[in-house]
């Protein structure tokens, strides 16, 4: 149910100057039925003036009349042909100025990792402009080498609906031209109701992709240790009885001869 402009204002008015029930009130206002009673008791919108929904083309007399004399009755808000397509958003989406420095990061975080995302669905989704969405694409922006990408839902430049709304439309194209996506791009296609949904799939360390024929863990330890327990073990006098060095007997013999010629 659409409501009234300034639906506290007009709340105000029609406590003060109608004899409709709280219930009436807040109903036709959006607003809680004890915060009608608090404007009634001066708690709530003091200082607020009251705003005429009659003399502003919201509401008609014979509609007042009729709810004051039903207390069942609802108030229907004023046909105002004039107001058909006022909701639908025309042109760029605005941004706050607190906001409007993100853009460039959220921009770069579409064009990195949603390529197929068209410079048109980009700025609508951020409210930017195609040239700069080109600088960025072409890394010609001035401040390129500064700019991080950054979510731009995590941002709030837009909601994860839109977002995922854009992706699939822009999947959708991709299929009707008949291009052949990756499983990575296939990936990012996929809106986030249903990569929730998706049983977790198991991949292969990039480390090691191409090696699919060998097995990640090798052999097992029990194996090698019946490997080791089949060799022969060596006798122990053999690590223990080493062979003299050649040299130890070469000096030996040269002390004997030279006793011996001593003796002579």
């Amino acid at each position: 149910m659409n409501k009234p402009i300034m639906a506290k204002a007009t709340a105000v008015w029609l406590v003060d100057n109608t004899t409709l029930s709280f219930k009436q009130i807040a109903e036709f206002c959006g607003l809680h039925e004890l915060e009608v009673q608090g404007i009634a008791d001066g708690d709530v919108a003091a200082g607020v003036k009251g705003f005429d929904p009659v003399a502003n083309n919201q509401l008609t007399q014979a509609e007042i009349d009729k709810a004051e004399k039903d207390p069942l009755h609802r108030l229907k808000l004023k046909f105002n042909p004039a107001a058909v397509g006022e909701e639908k958003r025309r042109g760029p989406r605005y941004t706050p100025l607190s906001k409007r420095q993100d853009r460039p990061a959220a921009i770069l975080w579409l064009v990195k990792f949603h390529p197929e995302l068209s410079d048109s669905q980009i700025g609508k989704l951020v409210g930017t402009t195609k040239p700069t969405i080109q600088s960025i694409r072409e890394r010609t922006h001035w401040n390129i080498s500064n700019i991080q990408p950054i979510d731009p839902v995590a941002l709030g430049l837009c909601r994860q609906g839109e977002l995922d709304q854009a992706v699939q439309k822009a999947a959708a194209k991709r299929a009707a031209e008949g291009a052949v996506m990756s499983d990575d791009e296939r990936r990012k296609l996929v809106s986030t109701e249903q990569s929730l949904a998706a049983e977790p799939e198991s991949r292969m360390p990039t480390a090691i992709s191409g090696l699919e024929t060998f097995t990640l863990g090798g052999e097992s330890r029990e194996d090698e240790e019946e490997e080791q327990s089949r060799k022969p073990m060596g006798d122990a006098d053999s690590y223990f009885n080493l062979p003299a060095a050649p040299h130890e007997d070469d000096d030996e013999d040269e002390d004997d001869e030279g006793q011996g010629q001593g003796r002579r």
